[in-house]
């Protein structure tokens, strides 16, 4: 149960955020007036009207006045209303086929969910010999399987997931101390701190993986493609998300074990409890089969083209034909279509999933939110606004290189996320940071890597990421703690992996 300092905590946390919601309520309208009837030179008309709307945009994703998908409906229909773009070409970038590969991608996580095929992979893990019931060998295997599901699952899921599985272990040492006559309190219990926060902070660092295993990922591909015209593959991402994910965990691996370390070499009954869980899952049944087929084949799908791409070489007609028939989006829906085809109980008519299912688990603010995002960075394009920001940007830095523009905007993205979504705040950097490079002359893909990279080290606070508020609601991680370990780790993460990364490694894969 939470103590009483993180109730107060907890309490302290809601009356700022009650403050904060309503200044934002206010404030926000208020500066997007004051930006409308400022003369600001350089503008056209359109673009001043825009750039009034995103300030109130912007100033409601930060504050959450409203719920932030309703902000991102906002944007765009303000500027339908006020002439800045046609209803049709304002909410086109709804449809954007990044839209539907992370529909798919959440369609074919509900079903790995629904029958339990996460579960299946996690307990595997933590049951297999090497990790035994040594509390630092769980304490990494916890980690690991936090990182590998949120690649492909979201972070929240695989955060509520891993929850109860630690919550489990830690009430085991809890026990066996008190068979021997020691009594703990486990949010006063440095292990469980740090169990807590592995939990969280593994289940953010394994999204960078992939293009869908977090929003600030494919929705700086979709800025990318829409305005810099560059599509980078599900392969190509992986070449360097994959490395990023590594260092990020081992930084984080060694840190918690430095700072939250266990005071026993084995936790007696951990063992049988994982053992007891993997009994419970019973052998595959047919809907784990089926969505494990769905899935491989979406997984397959997506990394061919890297493969054709390595042996062909990117001019063959043989990859441009796959990419125009099997583009990821329809990869996506395809491998999410079967589940509703392929059978369970074929006399009964039972299929992988149903469509009440499906609908549960598309986090549909998470669309509308990135839907809203490529709208207002269209017509930040369209209407030329974004080459002014760029343009003064760009000036403002004197003469910048790509290692200033990337730490800078690498830096922005870290604070925002700290201090909002990191999908929201995605939304509000990724443009800005695109448009300063291609006004600086660069290549803006690795500027583009390093907010999406940067976007997804939100520690510090439980408002950052959902998997924060996850383990910080527990009651066993004070918040003085969390903040602490996730500065350090954010700057770690930033100076050491972030931007040596997308400076040396992304640039090299691209050239």
């Amino acid at each position: 149960m939470p103590s009483s300092t993180n109730k107060k905590s907890q309490s302290f946390e809601h009356s700022f955020d009650r403050k904060r919601h309503t200044l934002g309520l206010f404030i926000a309208p208020l500066f997007a007036l004051i930006i409308f009837f400022l003369p600001i030179p350089g503008l056209t008309l359109s673009a001043h009207k825009l750039l009034a709307i995103m300030t109130l945009v912007s100033l409601w994703w930060i504050t959450e006045p409203v719920p932030i998908a309703v902000t991102s409906l906002l944007g765009p229909t303000l500027a339908v209303i006020f002439g800045v773009i046609s209803v049709k070409d304002g909410f086109a970038p709804f449809a954007n086929p990044i839209i539907f590969l992370f529909m798919g991608g959440f369609i074919l996580a509900k079903a790995m969910m629904v029958h339990g095929l996460d579960k299946r992979f996690a307990f595997g893990l933590l049951s297999m010999k090497w990790v035994g019931s040594s509390p630092t060998r769980i304490f990494l295997a916890i980690g690991i399987a936090s990182m590998l599901c949120s690649g492909w699952v979201s972070n929240t899921a695989t955060a509520a997931m891993m929850m109860p599985i630690a919550l489990g272990l830690l009430t085991a040492i809890k026990d066996m101390f008190a068979a021997n006559g020691r009594n703990i309190h486990l949010h006063e219990y440095k292990y469980a701190t740090g169990l807590m926060l592995m939990t969280a902070y593994a289940a953010s660092i394994g999204g960078v993986l992939t293009p869908i295993g977090t929003p600030p990922n494919l929705i700086m591909l979709g800025f990318l493609d829409q305005m810099a015209n560059i599509k980078i593959s599900f392969f190509e991402w992986m070449t360097w998300g994959s490395i990023a994910m590594i260092f990020y965990f081992i930084i984080t691996y060694l840190l918690l074990k430095k700072l939250f370390p266990a005071d026993v070499s084995s936790i007696n009954g951990a063992k049988e409890l994982i053992d007891k869980k993997v009994q419970e899952l019973g052998s595959w049944t047919q809907g784990q089969k089926n969505t494990a087929f769905a899935f491989g084949l979406a997984v397959c799908l997506w990394i061919f083209p890297g493969i054709l791409n390595i042996f062909l070489g990117s001019d063959s007609p043989v990859l441009k034909l796959y990419d125009q028939l099997l583009p990821e989006s329809i990869v996506a829906m395809l491998a999410a279509l079967l589940l509703f085809l392929l059978p369970v109980n074929w006399e009964k008519r039972t299929f992988t999933l149903k469509w009440k299912d499906a609908v549960d688990g598309i986090e549909w603010g998470t669309l509308i939110l990135f839907g809203g995002g490529l709208s207002l960075g269209h017509m930040m394009y369209t209407t030329g606004l974004s080459k002014w920001i760029g343009d003064g940007i760009a000036n403002s830095l004197g003469e910048p290189n790509l290692l200033m523009i990337v730490t800078v905007f690498s830096l922005l993205a870290l604070i925002m996320s700290e201090l909002t979504s990191h999908t929201a705040a995605t939304n509000m950097v990724g443009p800005l940071g695109i448009t300063a490079a291609l006004s600086a002359g660069f290549d803006p893909t690795p500027v583009a890597v390093a907010i999406a990279l940067s976007a997804s080290l939100g520690f510090m606070l439980p408002v950052s990421t959902p998997p924060n508020a996850i383990v910080y609601a527990s009651g066993y991680v004070p918040i003085t703690k969390m903040i602490s370990t996730g500065f350090i780790i954010d700057l770690i993460g930033i100076f050491l992996i972030t931007i040596p990364i997308v400076i040396y490694f992304v640039t090299w894969i691209l050239s």
